[in-house]
């Protein structure tokens, strides 16, 4: 009589739960690397940007390269900020109050805009918002020059207002907004109604309370969009007095001499505080993006 050994149920169990474990142990790793070489491919610049701010100007154009430099110039920060022809400070300065009222007035302007299209019965609603979303399709070139127009007949050239006022409303963003209030719950928008709160009573005291991932999502693209903003500043701002850091970035490189230790250094300063900015924000600034609500 024969016997047939058979394997244990528990035994094959395990080892076909294993196996998904192993690969998905190797595909773990995969990603990792993967992300562990897009990092730093993505922390290549900021290096370049710090050795060379670091260095002199013969160590950034030489011909032999060094990881490091030979001698780290900490003169080059007293440099910039002590340097007379360029006042990089003021420039800093100038830089953070475009940037905070072109961002408060921006998110303001525009969140009223999308809110009314998206909740305020109109019978031309639809109509205003084409033709909001016309605006999108108008090359800047071709508003650049009418806007200067405007705003020096004004007299604001050289003027905060000059920088601020004509960039307060975008289209691009009154459309996320709009798209993103269709998005919104109706029936806390109701119950505020039933409370007696108005239109704007419920805008302000249930929909930003409500949002506030949406909104730090927008504020900070649209502060680091005018912390970056260089043609329309370096047309307003024709006194030196009201030079944004990106004018005062592009003084260091003339027709006669390049001064590449000072560019280098002056780009470290004034991305800086974009970094804090993104990493402060980036939580609310990934949420944001995925409420966002482009659905129509």
């Amino acid at each position: 009589m024969t016997t047939t050994r058979t394997r244990p149920p528990a035994a094959a169990g395990s080892r076909a739960a294993r196996s998904p474990r192993r690969r998905g142990g190797r595909g773990g790793a995969g990603l990792h690397f993967a992300a562990a070489v897009s990092a730093l491919l993505f922390l290549v610049p900021f290096y370049l940007i710090l050795r060379n701010a670091l260095s002199t100007d013969a160590e950034i154009t030489g011909e032999d390269w060094q990881w490091l430099p030979a001698a780290v110039q900490w003169g080059n920060v007293t440099e910039l900020f002590d340097d007379p022809t360029v006042p990089f400070a003021r420039s800093l300065w100038n830089s953070a109050v475009v940037g905070v009222l072109h961002t408060v007035g921006t998110l303001l302007v525009c969140s009223l805009a999308g809110y009314g299209l998206a909740r305020i019965p109109y019978r031309h609603a639809n109509k205003v918002f084409y033709a909001v979303l016309v605006t999108l399709m108008v090359p800047t070139a071709v508003t650049f020059v009418p806007s200067f127009v405007l705003v020096s007949s004004l007299g604001w050239v050289s003027s905060l207002r000059g920088l601020v006022v004509p960039g307060l409303f975008s289209g691009f963003t009154c459309f996320l907004f709009r798209q993103y209030f269709l998005g919104f719950p109706r029936e806390l928008e109701e119950a505020a109604r039933v409370d007696g709160l108005s239109h704007w009573g419920a805008y302000w005291r249930i929909v930003v309370p409500n949002s506030l991932n949406f909104f730090a999502a927008i504020a900070t693209i649209t502060f680091i969009s005018g912390w970056n903003a260089f043609l329309w500043p370096l047309v307003i701002g024709q006194d030196q007095e009201a030079w944004t850091v990106q004018v005062a970035l592009s003084s260091y490189m003339t027709n006669q001499t390049v001064n590449f230790h000072l560019i280098f250094m002056a780009t470290a300063v004034s991305i800086l505080p974009l970094v804090l900015v993104f990493l402060f924000l980036q939580r609310w600034l990934v949420q944001g993006v995925a409420q966002t609500g482009i659905k129509g």
